[in-house]
């Protein structure tokens, strides 16, 4: 026994040098892929994935159904066709129960959550359908699992049109007795901050909905509108809409490419992509959030995509505005919101963190758009329009680390941007992850099976999921541990020797 140790610790002298923030996680390993297009139903898609552990299974929502996976080896278990409910856009999953959120084919009309067991895969028995708002998007449920809270984001027909408009809404569903306990809406809600888009055409539209620790209050993105709003779980009401502010991206350390043609004012022509100070700010305008405790406080990891309307009706190229440098001219801007001189694009190109009043603790600045440049998987085709595009986020602790995963849906291969935001107002790139074969992730979902952690990748044009195995590399501290273990071994010997 005594050997065994003292090979162990000796071994770590011939370890690698203690973990940099690029190799913190050098035992990341891809474990496998499945390309949605062999389960051979008509539309299936990869976008939103969720974990069950009754069953070791994942998940995988898009469009047509659900496709079943083995977790261990991504073999196709079953294909659940939805199509006769409506589109499936979401799915979660708690204790068993396999929530689906399905809008309808006519999307303006109520949506439904189908209750599936995620046993039997069957519908579940007793209430298994629950009518919600329209076009119900992102779902979550609480970590208590006591409610499901249903983002019905009512994405209009007909811009400025009332009528084709539902309202956008929050449906909180009670998991004891599946009703809706109460539908949260906007209307006479209180609103702070700066940038909301309220000049659009149509009203609020929640995107995505993050839950704090303690389950009683929700954090929803509305993203067309720049804002966040602030569901109190106890009353089920809106207690505050937030405006998230904007972006200078002419300050150092936020620069971006304005042009998806790089041609910068004074050369002779198009040049390598450079990041450089432009003179417009973006709105953050988050997709994907998620929310944790650090320091006794809760934190909102956010990021920020971007958005127009669907009909790109409130979006113009910089260039129809006078005054414009011919660096800039290309860039997609904000009709509602630019004048000559002070231009407003879409998306900070970046993930945030917020405290709960929203106010900014950390952003990643221009660093996802100058990892991707680097790694060579930068699309300059996007230049114009929001970058690598931030969208999902998942969240995960591994050790004594709290880690965001951040999925960048422009990117010319699946690339996930690795941070640790242990520490929220510190928060530090490790690594990105870049997967061949995979394009433009849509829904991460990190789990545990085994005592091992893991990461799920719902790739929405490669039509692919992908799950990698996650294996931090210990922290400095452990080092430490191991060879000051090693010293005191070593002198131990050595008295004992000299007895």
């Amino acid at each position: 026994m005594k050997n065994t140790m003292i090979a162990a610790l000796v071994s770590a002298l011939f370890l690698p040098a203690i973990a940099s923030a690029d190799t913190t996680f050098a035992g990341l390993t891809k474990q496998w892929t499945y390309n949605h297009a062999l389960t051979g139903a008509a539309g299936q898609m990869s976008e939103i994935s969720a974990y069950d552990s009754v069953t070791n299974s994942l998940w995988v929502a898009g469009v047509a159904g659900v496709d079943v996976l083995n977790a261990t080896n991504g073999s196709l278990i079953q294909h659940i066709d939805t199509t006769s409910f409506g589109s499936i856009n979401s799915v979660a999953i708690h204790n068993g129960i396999a929530a689906f959120a399905i809008e309808s084919n006519t999307r303006t009309n109520a949506g439904t959550i189908k209750f599936f067991d995620t046993t039997t895969r069957a519908l579940s028995a007793g209430v298994n359908s629950v009518t919600v708002g329209a076009l119900p998007d992102m779902i979550t449920f609480t970590k208590d699992g006591s409610k499901l809270l249903v983002a019905n984001e009512a994405t209009p027909t007909v811009y400025g049109n009332q009528a084709a408009d539902p309202a956008g809404s929050v449906s909180i569903v009670n998991m004891s007795t599946r009703t809706v306990e109460a539908t949260a809406g906007f209307a006479g809600v209180a609103q702070t901050g700066s940038y909301i888009r309220t000049n659009t055409g149509m009203d609020f539209e929640p995107e995505y909905i993050a839950v704090n620790a303690a389950g009683t209050k929700a954090y929803v993105s509305l993203q067309e509108a720049n804002a966040m709003g602030v569901l109190d779980l106890n009353t089920n009401t809106f207690s505050s809409v937030i405006g998230l502010g904007a972006k200078d991206f002419s300050l150092a350390g936020n620069y971006i490419d304005p042009n998806d043609r790089d041609y910068i004012s004074g050369t002779s022509g198009p040049t390598k992509t450079v990041l450089r100070a432009s003179s417009v700010v973006g709105l953050y305008q988050p997709d994907g959030m998620a929310a944790y405790e650090a320091n006794g406080q809760t934190f909102i990891v956010m990021a920020n995509e971007g958005d127009t309307r669907e009909d790109d009706g409130d979006k113009a190229r910089a260039s129809t505005l006078s005054g414009t440098a011919n660096d800039i001219k290309r860039l997609n801007v904000s009709t509602t919101d630019s004048v000559s001189g002070s231009l407003v694009t879409f998306g900070a190109r970046s993930f945030s963190i917020r405290d709960e009043a929203g106010n900014i603790v950390f952003d990643s600045g221009s660093q996802l758009d100058a990892k991707a440049i680097e790694l060579g998987i930068y699309d300059d085709t996007r230049s114009d329009d929001k970058g690598v595009e931030p969208e999902g986020v998942e969240l995960m602790v591994i050790g004594d680390r709290t880690y965001a995963f951040i999925g960048l849906e422009r990117t010319t291969k699946s690339a996930i941007g690795i941070f640790d935001i242990t520490d929220p107002a510190n928060a530090s790139f490790i690594d990105m992850i870049v997967s061949d074969g995979d394009i433009a992730p849509e829904g991460l979902e990190g789990f545990t099976m085994d005592g091992m952690h893991y990461l799920a990748v719902a790739n929405e044009v490669s039509n692919t999921t992908t799950v990698y195995s996650l294996a931090a590399v210990p922290e400095p501290e452990t080092y430490a541990m191991l060879l000051a273990g090693l010293g005191l071994l070593g002198f131990t010997a050595r008295r004992r020797k000299s007895l």
